[in-house]
């Protein structure tokens, strides 16, 4: 669905910030947009054993969607920290959930693949269909507000960033994009500070389980690197107080990685009069929203 735009109403809020609401869309995330696009634009023959995809939960959402809607069936590889409130959504809408550990879960979106599992296999991130899909966000966002100053983006694997800001950079190129991770996570912020160099990290797993990761996807990165501006790791308790402003506020549900957009943008740090932050799922846990709530940051 083509979601809202609308305008954070915070007083102290450093100019205006926009919230480009992809938590409304039908499984809570942008990732049906990528799904759908890549499963419609697949030959009917490679369907015939189903479709797999490797997500953290929002991605597989996508997938076991459309492929309900097409009559075949999805399989989702997850990493064995998934929230609960995402693998039951994916086999609410009829997917199967096989949990591994998290780094063999993400040997298989190095590789493209899931090992003894039968289907077309669906790339959350590399696919063109996918990153095609996901810059229909930046065209509806140059319909919808003149004079963008810049568009701050969560980055899982680069796949959004890079369908995004591809068609700003067609349609508004003067618009700046920015990279937002959680502080746990964060190879953009690290590359960049190595000159644009990939560098490995440490990576801690975290309710912000949408977002940052120990390693760049080099393709990826490629891809991404002339179209970003800069990027901000956002700490935990940053992220968590956007989660709690989100519904406080404004009355939006909002999970952690989608929460690191606001935080870099209520921060202060980024440039510009008129921001907008992608707010790219609200599948939260209950749990870790009742912690957030009670000021508290989930383990």
């Amino acid at each position: 669905m083509r979601t809202p735009l609308v305008r954070l109403q915070v007083d102290d809020a450093p100019g205006e910030v926009w919230l480009k609401l992809e938590s409304l869309q039908p499984i809570g995330s942008f990732k049906l947009r990528g799904a759908g696009n890549a499963l419609l634009a697949a030959d009917p023959e490679a369907l015939a054993d189903g479709v797999v995809t490797t997500s953290a939960g929002n991605m597989a959402q996508g997938v076991a969607w459309m492929a309900r809607e097409l009559g075949v069936p999805a399989t989702a590889v997850v990493p064995d920290h998934a929230p609960e409130t995402k693998t039951a959504a994916i086999e609410r809408l009829g997917g199967r959930v096989v949990r591994v550990p998290w780094g063999e879960w993400w040997a298989a979106m190095e590789a493209g693949r899931a090992e003894g599992i039968d289907g077309l296999f669906v790339h959350p991130v590399r696919d063109e269909p996918v990153m095609a899909g996901n810059g229909t966000i930046g065209l509806e966002l140059v319909e919808q507000l003149d004079g963008i100053d810049a568009v701050l983006i969560p980055w899982g694997g680069g796949g959004l960033t890079t369908g995004i800001a591809s068609a700003l950079a067609a349609r508004s190129p003067d618009t700046r994009v920015f990279v937002c991770e959680p502080q746990t996570g964060a190879p953009v912020t690290a590359a960049l500070a190595n000159g644009g160099v990939p560098t490995p990290i440490d990576y801690t797993p975290s309710f912000v389980d949408g977002a940052g990761s120990g390693a760049l996807l080099p393709d990826m990165w490629e891809r991404a690197r002339p179209l970003v501006a800069g990027s901000f790791a956002v700490s935990l308790e940053e992220a968590a107080a956007a989660v709690r402003l989100l519904l406080e506020r404004a009355r939006l549900v909002a999970e952690g990685a989608a929460a690191l957009s606001v935080a870099a943008a209520l921060s202060g740090e980024v440039e510009g009069e008129r921001l907008v932050c992608i707010v790219s799922g609200g599948n939260i846990d209950a749990a870790r929203l009742r912690e957030i709530l009670a000021g508290r940051v989930p383990d």
